[in-house]
């Protein structure tokens, strides 16, 4: 095999139809998903377009919610094409134990709230300012910059140009199929996708292990650090992707889903269920991309599972698997549009702006915008991550879990100020310089270790006033 290919070369003519095929598929759901629509009366058209009436049955939730979360996998697959196994745990196991935490401690503590956004929510616990703000927080870690640059990087790969116009190309026609139904049409869009995402990870690891063997051909082509669970890395390095996999525990994504269910015990078995399929895809991902440092070592990282995969599938199954990869984007980049949208739309703007035009508009609005910052981080969707991340899991997770577990424990401004002292933390880390140990401590640690002081503080004065109150009644 070759390091580098013209793709273009690898796909027949077979391989162009099936991948046309699936995209129009993909569309006639979305079209089809939009004439199940009810006749709603105006009041519910809003609350449809954002939650489908929360109406989402059990096979909706596992394909969306599924299908939502895989959009960066030139990300995780560069990740395990460098560092093996590590990828599994950083990428894969944290996870797990997150999307677990929601099911059994999260779903039966926000179903009550009926409420419709995950700031929505937070203002319902906390008070305006602290929707307000995390509204904002929402907004920045929602907005789809990484998969954007998947989706460049896809498109680029295919037709080459620069990276910026492949990203604005593939971002317009994502508006162009999901901003006119809501929530309705990324739902039965990602049915479609969320099956040919999993088929196509799937057959490269069969297909990998029929030409070169199982396991121990990779234990004698591959150094020994792609088998240790931290790599080549520290274990702070790897454990700041645990609390960034935490910040699950505050993505809207997840929330709206949960908010659309049909009901709480829906929610859950989705969860669970979902959490198994990703498993195995995560398992897919990690096995093919090492296969792909195994068999075409030079190869560069971020394109190298989709080189190898190109030249190691017959005819047919290569445009099947182009139409996986982009599925895997674009299951992720249609949710992560229009939850932004919602964010701007919704949360951010007075009542008498919350209606479908604008929601339409700032979805446009979001999608501009990723391109953007997509050029500013200049195509590295690790360092996205890692950034947008981090602030996510820093300012919000604790206040939202403490809030969960102390209900009425924290005011709106106590919420609101831990928030802020943990951008200023966690900012002031990642600008400053460190020597020795300090060298190693992830501003994520920082930013959390900063909400942390502060919201324990305010809960230590809360109770002792309580405490005085009630001796002097």
């Amino acid at each position: 095999m070759n390091s580098t290919i013209n793709i273009l070369d690898q796909i027949s003519v077979l391989d162009w139809l099936i991948f046309t095929f699936i995209l129009v598929l993909t569309l006639a759901m979305v079209i089809y998903g939009n004439l199940r629509k009810n006749n709603l009366k105006e009041s519910n058209e809003f609350l449809d377009h954002l939650l489908m009436g929360r109406q989402l049955t059990l096979p909706l939730f596992v394909a969306t919610l599924v299908a939502t979360w895989y959009g960066g996998i030139f990300g995780v697959t560069q990740i395990a094409f460098e560092s093996g196994i590590y990828n599994f745990i950083t990428q894969g196991v944290f996870w797990y134990i997150a999307y677990l935490i929601f099911a059994f401690f999260l779903v039966d503590k926000i179903t009550p709230y009926k409420a419709i956004t995950l700031p929505d929510l937070l203002g319902k616990m906390f008070g305006p300012i602290s929707s307000r703000i995390g509204a904002l927080f929402n907004f920045l870690n929602v907005v789809p910059v990484a998969y954007t640059i998947g989706l460049g990087l896809f498109t680029q790969a295919l037709f080459g140009g620069e990276l910026w116009s492949n990203m604005l190309i593939g971002i317009a026609f994502v508006l162009l199929y999901s901003t006119g139904g809501g929530l309705r049409s990324v739902v039965y869009s990602d049915l479609i996708q969320f099956l040919v995402m999993c088929s196509a990870v799937f057959i490269v690891v069969i297909y990998s292990i029929m030409d070169f063997g199982g396991p121990s051909f990779l234990q004698n082509h591959l150094p020994i650090s792609y088998f240790k669970l931290t790599g080549n890395h520290s274990l702070s390095t790897t454990f700041v992707w645990g609390l960034i996999a935490l910040s699950t525990l505050v993505d809207p994504n997840f929330y709206q889903r949960v908010f659309a269910a049909k009901s709480p015990q829906i929610a859950k078995k989705g969860i669970l269920i979902s959490t198994l399929i990703w498993i195995c895809f995560d398992l897919c991902t990690t096995m093919g991309a090492m296969y792909a440092k195994a068999v075409i070592p030079n190869s560069e990282s971020g394109q190298a599972y989709m080189i190898y995969a190109l030249q190691l599938l017959p005819n047919g199954l290569k445009g099947f698997f182009m139409a996986g990869i982009l599925a895997t984007i674009l299951s992720t980049i249609d949710s992560y549009l229009f939850v932004a949208g919602t964010s701007l739309s919704f949360d951010l703007t007075a009542k008498k702006h919350r209606t479908l035009f604008w929601h339409r508009l700032s979805v446009i609005l979001v999608g501009l915008f990723s391109v953007l910052l997509a050029h500013f981080f200049n195509g590295n969707i690790k360092s996205v991550w890692k950034t947008l991340g981090s602030y996510s899991a820093a300012c919000l997770l604790l206040p939202v879990l403490i809030g969960h577990i102390f209900p009425g424990r924290i005011s709106d401004r106590s919420f609101s100020f831990a928030c802020l002292v943990g951008v200023v933390g966690t900012s002031y880390w990642r600008t400053a310089t460190h020597n020795g140990f300090w060298k190693n401590v992830d501003e994520i640690y920082i930013g959390t270790l900063c909400t942390g002081v502060v919201l324990f503080t305010y809960m230590a004065i809360y109770t002792k006033f309580k405490k005085k109150k009630s001796v002097r009644i």
